[in-house]
């Protein structure tokens, strides 16, 4: 996995343009409605939508796997962050704890146990009363059942990467146990522009309440 996400920035740079997905913006919202101030960040890549939180002052800390994203990143981002280079596997990188925790399109690319242990690592770090968000393929996304199926809503793309793509069961299933209290399919981009179809993913929102 490594290799491949390295060697696509290599080749591609910024592949999915400056601006941060839509999405990125409703979770901006959140958190502050919420009052958090400290976000971490897995998957980083080059940080189009880091940039949106570190603009607003967010305290940022990050988690990426490309050393040539980090690089990018670095060039092109204005206003400070803390960045961990490494695998998200490999969770936790620090001690803290953070406000808010956001995910975006990284959790479809694991497999179930690397999915399990990741989503408990994110809760380790969420504090108290803190909101972590994912952001995930759906089942009705239409690369859904392209390539060859190697487990139940598991696809093998042509680049030989394993996509899960999530219903409402394998999401109470994985995240029932994390303070999941909304599960919203939206389309990214909202508005159809030409050219490739919108994306459809979950955004997948928990709560970490105080235990009594």
């Amino acid at each position: 996995m490594s290799e491949f996400w390295e060697q696509s920035f290599k080749d591609n740079q910024k592949m999915w343009g400056e601006d941060p997905a839509e999405v990125t913006m409703e979770v901006k919202s959140l958190f502050q409605k919420n009052n958090i101030k400290s976000v971490l960040i897995p998957g980083f890549g080059y940080g189009r939508n880091a940039k949106t939180f570190i603009n607003s002052n967010f305290s940022v800390t990050g988690i990426e796997i490309s050393k040539t994203a980090i690089e990018i990143a670095e060039h092109s981002i204005d206003g400070s962050y803390y960045l961990h280079h490494g695998s998200i596997t490999e969770m936790p990188f620090d001690s803290g704890v953070y406000q808010g925790i956001y995910c975006y399109a990284l959790l479809h690319l694991l497999s179930a146990a690397e999915r399990n242990k990741f989503i408990n690592d994110c809760f380790n770090q969420l504090e108290v009363d803190g909101i972590m968000v994912f952001v995930t393929l759906s089942t009705k996304d239409h690369r859904f059942g392209k390539g060859e199926e190697i487990d139940k809503n598991t696809f093998l793309t042509n680049h030989g990467i394993s996509l899960f793509f999530f219903d409402l069961d394998a999401i109470e299933r994985e995240f029932s146990d994390y303070g999941l209290y909304e599960a919203v399919e939206i389309d990214e981009p909202t508005i159809y522009t030409g050219g490739k179809p919108s994306q459809k993913f979950w955004r997948i929102s928990c709560r970490k309440v105080k235990l009594m």
